[in-house]
């Protein structure tokens, strides 16, 4: 029985395992149940009475010795392996953060809410109505004549029954003055639909109207209202230009340029609420008067962003998007 090859060949082998997945290789390899030194220790039967007890006895110090080297490698391995992963996984504090990219809201939403929030804080309040209308309320109620051209198929999006897709959100308006006692001020942003398709056009768009409705309403207020307005959303004092204009639902009625570059440019519409679009909604025109004025979000924010093609907001391409 040569015990001493033995000791020398698991000694090495343990010394020189190089994880801690071999060691247990070895490790059973020579004190597994069907290790080497196992084999030799049913063989103690067949020697001698004089050698078995020797023999037994340095097989069992054997034993002792290569737990003890084992033991002594699995806790070397175990800091080596924790060792290589702080390197591998070694942090440096001074390196700058992996940043998340942030969604926004789309420019159009955030032209929305900027205006909202303007009027919002003069105690306006944002009222809504419905985006498939009646004729009554698109039309009738605002005192636009039955021959309009507003009203022909080319123009507007008519339903099956009758109905229609709202060209303006100044039905909100009617349905608020029948819901509601003056004094009013509200501020009806919303989606409209009319046929028109261009650079500067689409078939859907979102419109921006006022209503302040109270006794002794006046043109002066709407123009002073306006330019504050105007002077807040662009951020610096603008020149404006009123001019006569014509709306079968106010009187009188102005379109309102604003200095632009090298010359004017037409921006909104505006005017005193016409007194019959008043009595169809039940006010006494005697008492109360209103003024009401309406803009395109696409046109304010494709003029503060400097953007040449409505097209583009309608698009999603994330390129431009994400420039907001």
């Amino acid at each position: 029985m040569d015990i001493t090859s033995i000791r020398k060949k698991a000694i090495d082998a343990v010394a020189s395992s190089p994880d801690l997945q071999d060691l247990e290789s070895v490790y059973k390899s020579f004190l597994g149940k069907n290790g080497e030194l196992n084999k030799l220790l049913k063989t103690l039967g067949s020697l001698p009475s004089e050698e078995r007890r020797e023999a037994g006895q340095s097989l069992n110090a054997l034993k002792k010795e290569i737990e003890v080297v084992y033991s002594k490698r699995q806790h070397d391995l175990i800091d080596l392996d924790a060792e290589r992963k702080l390197k591998n996984e070694k942090i440096d504090v001074t390196l700058p953060g992996i940043s998340r990219e942030q969604g926004t809201f789309h420019p159009i939403t955030q032209t929305i809410n900027s205006i909202s929030d303007f009027f919002e804080s003069l105690g306006f309040e944002v009222a809504s109505g419905p985006e498939v209308e009646t004729d009554y309320y698109n039309f009738e109620a605002l005192n636009v004549p039955a021959d309009h051209p507003a009203k022909d198929m080319h123009d507007t999006f008519y339903l099956g029954n009758g109905d229609l897709l709202r060209t303006h959100t100044s039905p909100v308006q009617i349905r608020t003055m029948e819901q509601k006692d003056p004094p009013l001020r509200i501020i009806c942003p919303g989606r409209v639909y009319r046929k028109d398709s261009d650079l500067t056009h689409t078939p859907m768009f979102h419109q921006i109207e006022g209503l302040v409705l109270e006794e002794g309403a006046s043109f002066a207020q709407l123009k002073g209202l306006l330019n504050d307005f105007l002077t807040d959303f662009f951020g610096q004092e603008m020149e404006l230009r009123f001019r006569p204009s014509y709306f079968p639902f106010t009187e009188p009625s102005a379109e309102v340029d604003i200095r632009w570059k090298k010359g004017w440019l037409e921006i909104l519409g505006c005017g005193m609420v016409h007194p019959n679009v008043l009595e169809m909604a039940g006010i006494d025109t005697k008492k109360y008067s209103g003024f009401a004025f309406g803009l395109g979000a696409e046109r304010m924010a494709m003029l503060k962003h400097d953007i040449p093609d409505l097209r583009a907001f309608f698009e999603n391409d994330h390129r431009f998007l994400k420039q907001f």
